[in-house]
């Protein structure tokens, strides 16, 4: 009887952790994929993509010095925010969250990846 409360105990516990940490380590890892088009960092500066030092919490189409697509501009002047959430709908299908845009990259479909990935990118402000 002690050990079925126990059990409900834990369970209620862990059913309010989230499902999987963002791990900033591994995100740098995935971050590989992204700098043949972009640069991170103290220094950074934008190549073919913009740097996306402070990316998170920054409006789209808003990295100085860079010249954006019309579409990346558009989605900027409707308010879009680089939030996590906005990132990972970003990252996941670049093209469906920002039709037009001309950034080639097929998209993270592993949403674990997209949450590190993201993790690694809030480092960088």
């Amino acid at each position: 009887m002690m050990c079925r409360g126990l059990f409900a105990a834990v369970a209620l516990l862990l059913a309010g952790l989230p499902a999987a940490a963002q791990d900033a380590s591994k995100g740098e890892a995935v971050f590989k994929r992204c700098r043949a088009c972009h640069a991170i960092g103290p220094g950074a500066k934008n190549k073919a993509g913009p740097a996306l030092t402070g990316v998170v919490g920054r409006k789209a189409g808003a990295a100085p010095g860079f010249n954006y697509s019309d579409a990346m501009k558009e989605a900027g002047s409707k308010g879009i925010i680089w939030t996590e959430d906005n990132l990972s709908k970003y990252l996941e299908t670049p093209d469906t969250f920002v039709p037009n845009n001309v950034m080639a990259f097929p998209g993270i479909k592993n949403e674990a990846e997209r949450k590190d990935l993201i993790a690694f990118l809030k480092l960088h402000k």
